[in-house]
């Protein structure tokens, strides 16, 4: 087992890395201060790992809700589900929620955990890629609107995060490429050497080799901590986790919440901020070629979907919660594993690689 820790003051919390952590109950209790447990989990991953979990917190009071799985119900109508539990069985403060499940699941939970009596405690146990290297991490917390992705939210902490790699293991393909996504990131962000360890290592990682998972786990939210830590409400260099975002919840919003996973948005989204970065001359076609062929070779979408107009795509990223003062900003790479947050970039260049970029129907499609 690794263990990274988030540097936040009085509010720092470990990171744990490993397989079978789940079986570990002490792991888990010691992180527990009361003795109310609600554990939130969804219908994919309550049948395979609430048992276990709730095993571990058979000394306690406890219950359990288990939430509609999909990007589609990360909605305030959902999180009241877990409001109505909490309040039907008279939990009180001292309560700790458990996030059971992938990203939706561990930020509608952290949202709830922050506004239940005006904040109480959480654990977030990510099953998913995507959420063991980025959405459990940080204290992101929050729902969808129509309008905008995750713009109702609070930045609220957990208590720890327990990443047992052995949930990977049921995991499906499709979800696992979105995760890598994800990685690939952190290597764009800020690790180039790690970006070249990810294109030495894809087949492993797309093979579940538990070594190559767990590498990449561990650098990953050892980039996002130590981000994290020295930015947590994101008024600086946090936003750089957010490569790609700006286009890639356009891409999520437009085509309807659950169309696109995030990771699969997230792809697009990077490989247009990639592609706008060489139009000003900072990346060259050899730097763009090698982010394609990685996200293709993840399994990957590399095209935006034809549905969604240059208009629109305008449209959806102005409800973006990097706007100030009026004025877009972008994650865009100075070079390959140099990312700057800016608003310093040519609009007309913004407009011709919206209008040049490859569209693909509206269904995810992988191809090269």
């Amino acid at each position: 087992m690794k263990t990274l820790q988030v540097e936040l003051g009085d509010r720092s919390y470990p990171i744990y890395i490993g397989s079978g952590l789940l079986q570990q109950a002490d792991l888990l209790l010691q992180h527990i201060p009361g003795q109310q447990v609600l554990v939130v989990s969804n219908e994919t991953v309550a049948p395979i790992y609430l048992d276990q979990v709730q095993e571990s917190l058979r000394d306690l009071q406890q219950d359990a809700v288990i939430l509609p799985d999909g990007e589609q119900f990360k909605t305030l109508d959902t999180c009241n589900l877990i409001f109505d539990a909490l309040l039907k069985k008279h939990f009180n403060r001292t309560v700790t929620l458990i996030a059971l499940g992938g990203g939706v699941v561990g930020d509608i939970t952290g949202f709830a955990a922050a506004c239940y009596q005006r904040g109480v405690h959480f654990i977030q146990i990510p099953t998913t890629l995507l959420a063991q290297v980025d959405s459990s991490v940080g204290g992101k917390t929050g729902v969808n609107h129509p309008l905008g992705k995750n713009m109702i939210g609070a930045f609220y902490q957990p208590r720890c995060v327990i990443a047992d790699t052995a949930t990977l293991d049921t995991l499906d393909d499709r979800q696992l490429s979105a995760g890598i996504a994800e990685v690939i990131k952190y290597g764009l962000i800020c690790d180039l050497d790690f970006f070249a360890w990810l294109e030495r290592n894809i087949d492993k990682l797309l093979a579940r080799e538990h070594d190559a998972l767990s590498h990449a786990i561990e650098v990953s939210c050892r980039i996002k901590a130590e981000i994290v830590a020295a930015d947590e409400r994101e008024s600086g260099q946090r936003a750089l986790l957010n490569l790609g975002h700006t286009f890639g919840h356009a891409v999520e919003t437009g085509t309807g919440y659950g169309s696109w996973l995030h990771g699969e948005a997230i792809a697009v989204g990077m490989l247009m901020a990639a592609d706008l970065s060489a139009r000003h001359g900072w990346l060259n076609e050899n730097d763009l070629q090698r982010i394609r062929a990685l996200l293709l070779r993840a399994r990957l979408p590399v095209a935006a979907p034809e549905q969604i107009s240059t208009r629109e795509f305008l449209d959806l990223m102005a409800v973006d919660k990097k706007v100030l003062t009026g004025k877009l900003r972008l994650v865009l790479m100075k070079s390959m594993g140099h990312s700057v947050v800016t608003d310093q970039f040519d609009h007309k260049l913004l407009l011709d690689m919206l209008e040049q970029f490859p569209r693909q129907p509206n269904a995810v499609q992988v191809s090269a």
